[in-house]
């Protein structure tokens, strides 16, 4: 029988499903809401979240984004929109066994709705900030700024202090992320997508400034909004019934799915690719199982799904495809369902957003999880095929940087000096996205007391994150082809 839940836990969960929005005041509140009871509405609020995300630009862009193969010409192969659609599914088929099934939150109004959906929101919005060229962006935007601290601090506008530089020199997509939902996303004012404060908090993996990062829990390893929207960050915290350095329950659940999408689907597409095949990754994990019972199973079912296909007229690149498929539903769904079991048993810890370890770590998979990304490491990420490529993008990256920097350095819309004198750097200038350069010419009044120079750098990264891969790779082209010129 299942145990029954007290009333601190169920008024957690009301909290956590928060279907609360920003907005500047409550006179604005109540006009939005008597203009929405005029017309038919069936969808929950956290229902529209995921449909806002869903058909807002950054999630097309997504499309020419890497996700393990930058610039890749085989339309098979995951991109990171792709990425971010299974980490979705994946994310919603867990809320729905949670609720109807485990009935966690049973208590709450629409839980059986809301908390699948959420995860599917928050699961197709996590990667929202992501710079071109995968994490070798975020490298490459991250030694930027290493290497340019004195060109950036400059001698007349040395304020950035440490709080300040730590955002950039640990360029982080998910602070990006959060930046893009609340703030650069523009749809009639200063709230970005307005998700509600369980979507907003659910998406912030790392509920901690980049002041806050400590390696002690797997909630403040990295940072998750930047010092720009600190403010919201902690409101949105507040909200839902958590502080600084507490993550929203479904964050790890949507960290799981991410995981899980990582190690078992970007070894499917090497091995379409060429990079390994069926029979390398059995050989791993068998070589290395040490009696592990789940992942022996795995292999075991794995290489009999192998054999039956063997006896039909089979190519061996087709054998290695339809193998590797079986091996995918095999593995997810172990994955999967050792999540469930291991956040049901732990729920209160993540409820109060205070376990340190991820749910995959807790789980029954856990050394299946290791194993796969040790896999990925050896037969993926080392090859020369991806780290050329990889190349290619942090010096694209790098590139525009220095281009970009150089004609936003020119401008000051405190004295409304809003376009650089250097025709050139007027060009590139207005590159820049519209809504980017709207919010760094007239910023939210909790914006104008941040440092000039810190407010510039935001709209450098504004702008290198928003590039999907060959718009970063054709820009770079084109710019430097007017540069000879001028």
């Amino acid at each position: 029988m299942e145990e029954a839940k007290g009333p601190t836990e169920t008024s957690a969960w009301v909290k956590l499903l928060s279907t609360g929005r920003r907005k500047k005041n409550a006179t604005e509140a109540l006009a939005l809401k008597q203009a929405s009871e005029q017309r038919v509405e069936f969808r929950t609020e956290i229902e529209r979240d995921f449909d806002r995300i869903l058909f807002c630009a950054p999630v097309r862009r997504m499309a020419d984004k890497t996700q393990v193969f930058p610039l890749d010409r085989n339309d098979s192969v995951r991109n990171r929109l792709t990425h971010s659609h299974e980490v979705s599914n994946l994310a919603r088929s867990f809320g729905t066994t949670l609720v109807h099934v485990n009935r966690i939150a049973a208590e709450v109004n629409n839980c059986t709705r809301d908390i699948p959906s959420l995860l599917a929101a928050v699961g197709l919005v996590h990667d929202l900030g992501n710079p071109p060229f995968g994490h070798q962006g975020e490298s490459a935007i991250q030694s930027w700024f290493a290497d340019n601290i004195q060109l950036v601090a400059g001698k007349k506008h040395s304020v950035l202090t440490e709080r300040h530089y730590r955002d950039f020199l640990k360029f982080e997509g998910n602070a990006q992320a959060f930046r893009l939902v609340t703030r650069l996303q523009l749809l009639n004012d200063d709230f970005g997508l307005d998700l509600t404060y369980a979507t907003l908090a659910a998406m912030m993996k790392y509920p901690v400034s980049s002041v806050g990062v400590s390696k002690s829990s797997v909630c403040t390893k990295k940072h998750g909004f930047f010092l720009s929207e600190e403010g919201i960050a902690k409101q949105v915290l507040e909200n839902v019934g958590l502080s600084l350095g507490k993550r929203h329950a479904m964050s790890y659940i949507m960290e799981a799915c991410d995981d899980i999408a990582y190690a078992v689907l970007d070894i499917e597409d090497a091995v379409k690719k060429g990079l390994a095949s069926f029979s390398d990754l059995m050989a791993h994990l068998e070589h290395h199982a040490n009696g592990d019972a789940v992942i022996l199973d795995l292999v075991e079912k794995s290489r009999s799904k192998n054999l039956d296909y063997r006896r039909e007229k089979l190519s061996p690149a087709e054998l290695n495809d339809v193998s590797m498929q079986r091996f995918r539903v095999y593995a997810i769904g172990i994955m999967i369902n050792s999540s469930v079991v291991a956040f049901t048993e732990n729920q209160s810890s993540f409820v109060e957003g205070v376990q340190s370890k991820s749910l995959l770590e807790l789980s029954s998979a856990h050394r299946l999880r290791e194993l796969l990304g040790g896999f990925s490491i050896t037969h993926t990420f080392q090859h020369r095929s991806v780290l050329e490529v990889e190349l290619t993008g942090f010096n694209t990256i790098r590139g525009l940087m220095d281009i970009f920097w150089a004609a936003i350095v020119e401008t000051n819309p405190d004295i409304e000096t809003n376009m650089p004198s250097h025709p050139y750097n007027r060009y590139v200038f207005m590159r820049i996205s519209e809504n980017y350069r709207r919010i760094y010419s007239n910023p939210p009044d909790e914006l104008k007391s941040l440092p000039l120079r810190y407010r510039q750098c935001l709209l450098l990264t504004d702008m290198i994150a928003g590039m999907t891969d060959s718009y970063a790779v054709n820009l770079l082209q084109e710019l430097k082809s007017y540069q000879a010129k001028t």
